[in-house]
């Protein structure tokens, strides 16, 4: 039945509701909720969040982790660890969209009072995720629970594979880049304040071990080469077997934090550069990179700065674009 679950999520279809999987078993919460939970779990196993399709148009995510539950299935891996996987935003993956009213991945904050089919949705995958926490939180857990977001990127990128770190008191765990290292990561973008993003709600408000992961550029079902992504593959399935995963060089990574975000604040409003501009282009001093009928002109002070996930057509009060510097790698 795993190896089918996308599918029969997507189709709206009925599934057989429990049943097994080596070394464990599994338990549909909802419509695209699923929960992996093992007879023991291992002695490295950590309890985890693995969310895809928040935004419905990256399917490459949703094929890896396709990929992992079918040879989870298969007998392939072995279950070791309790597991949360969530196909979010089951409308837009089926438009193919990137969502169907507003955008899914900044609703993630427990006072929202939106209405709608995507805050309705937001609401349901933190409950779903408040849930899972209190079922598998405990001492005898070991580190803290972990939430790894998969996303793709809608633009190329100089760093085809890069991290989101969401800004919050929780400190990364520097095994955390080893094993980003190792997956086949490329660099890091650490969040300067609150943004309400799915892997900001786990580690804001459960200290979780969460991350933002862009993996190349998004593309149709059945397009997706996931050959670059095998070494990332391999990290989730040394997860769901409560397995120890394999350790990188941290140096490798480049690091980069978020100097100024770019708002829409009015209809006029357009980005200075071609729309196709990859992620972590550099702009020179004085370049012009915005207008906006209401906030002004943007343009670089004085050291260079990188823009990171451009859209000039966000909703008013949405943000268009990142601005980033380079900065050292945090301490191991």
């Amino acid at each position: 039945m795993l190896s089918e679950w996308i599918e029969y999520s997507l189709a709206g279809d009925r599934a057989t509701e429990r049943g097994r999987v080596p070394g464990g078993h599994y338990r549909l919460l909802g419509p695209g909720l699923l929960e992996l939970t093992p007879d023991m779990a291992t002695d490295a196993a950590r309890a985890c969040v693995l969310s895809v399709g928040i935004h419905g148009n990256e399917t490459a995510p949703i094929e890896l982790l396709g990929e992992c539950l079918a040879r989870l299935e298969a007998g392939l891996i072995r279950l070791g660890a309790p597991v949360l996987v969530i196909l979010g935003n089951l409308e837009a993956i089926r438009r193919a969209e990137r969502y169907v009213d507003t955008n899914l991945n900044r609703l993630f904050r427990r006072d929202i009072d939106e209405a709608g089919m995507e805050p309705d949705r937001a609401r349901e995958l933190m409950a779903a995720v408040d849930a899972f926490h209190a079922r598998h939180a405990g001492p005898s857990r070991r580190g803290s629970p972990l939430h790894y977001d998969l996303h793709t990127a809608i633009r190329d990128s100089r760093y085809p594979r890069f991290v989101v770190s969401p800004f919050a008191e929780t400190t990364v765990a520097p095994e955390q880049w080893r094993w980003f290292a190792a997956a086949g990561i490329q660099a890091v973008l650490h969040q300067h304040r609150h943004s309400w993003t799915f892997s900001h709600y786990s580690k804001h408000y459960h200290g979780a071990q969460a991350f933002t992961l862009e993996l190349g550029r998004a593309l149709p079902f059945g397009h997706n080469d996931l050959t670059a992504l095998a070494p990332m593959g391999r990290l989730l399935e040394s997860l769901i077997a409560g397995r120890e995963p394999a350790a990188g060089d941290p140096g490798r990574l480049a690091h980069f934090r978020v100097e100024h975000e770019l708002m829409r604040e009015a209809e006029a409003f357009r980005l200075c550069f071609p729309d196709d501009t990859p992620n972590f282009t550099e702009f020179a001093p004085g370049t012009l990179l915005a207008e906006d009928a209401r906030a002004g002109d943007y343009r670089v002070g004085e050291t260079p700065l990188r823009v990171v996930f451009p859209n000039a057509k966000v909703e008013l009060g949405a943000r268009a674009a990142l601005l980033v510097s380079p900065t050292s790698a945090p301490e191991a």
